[in-house]
């Protein structure tokens, strides 16, 4: 069975063995408006985006885990039990704007992780991954592995080298 897409109203994954249609940026946002391609390009970038976190969050739910969350549990199991404050904790996330302390109060309720003050240095907080938490990122490895095989199954290895090399360019911005 080889997973394909097909983007009409909404973006749907759906089992087949069907040619996947790919749609121009125009089509999908219905413009009959002459773009630019920095103009394109922005706005395949941002729907491509949202489609990637459309079908990461579903992912998610059955775990009751935002994004967010999940990246906190990737970035504390990184530290391979060891303990992490919040600066580096936010210091690492994908989303620079995360509230982090929101974030970790509600990993503390599901008891994916613990927190406790530094002895060394009170005013600092230190969270680590809890086996609950281990277990969860064990339970969701293979399922978001899929995911991402999934969307780079329509690019040659070649082509997902060249795709980073010009995602790691254009987000360089100069000044």
């Amino acid at each position: 069975m080889t997973f394909v897409y097909t983007t009409i109203k909404c973006f749907t994954f759906v089992p087949t063995n069907i040619v996947c249609v790919i749609m121009k940026i125009e089509e999908v946002i219905k413009s009959n408006v002459i773009m630019d391609d920095a103009k394109k390009a922005i706005l395949s970038i941002m729907y491509t985006q949202n489609v990637i976190n459309d079908k990461f969050l579903e992912l998610l739910k059955p775990f009751d885990l935002s994004g967010e969350q999940y990246n906190v549990l990737r970035i504390l199991r990184g530290q391979k039990g060891n303990p992490a404050n919040m600066c580096i904790i936010q210091e690492r996330m994908l989303a620079k704007n995360s509230n982090t302390t929101r974030l970790i109060d509600k990993l503390l309720l599901k008891e994916f992780v613990t927190r406790e003050v530094c002895p060394e240095n009170r005013r600092k907080i230190e969270v680590a991954i809890t086996s609950k938490g281990l277990n969860v990122l064990a339970e969701l490895d293979p399922k978001v592995n899929e995911h991402e095989q999934l969307f780079a199954s329509n690019l040659s290895q070649v082509e997902l080298q060249q795709l980073n090399s010009l995602l790691e360019k254009y987000r360089t911005i100069t000044l």
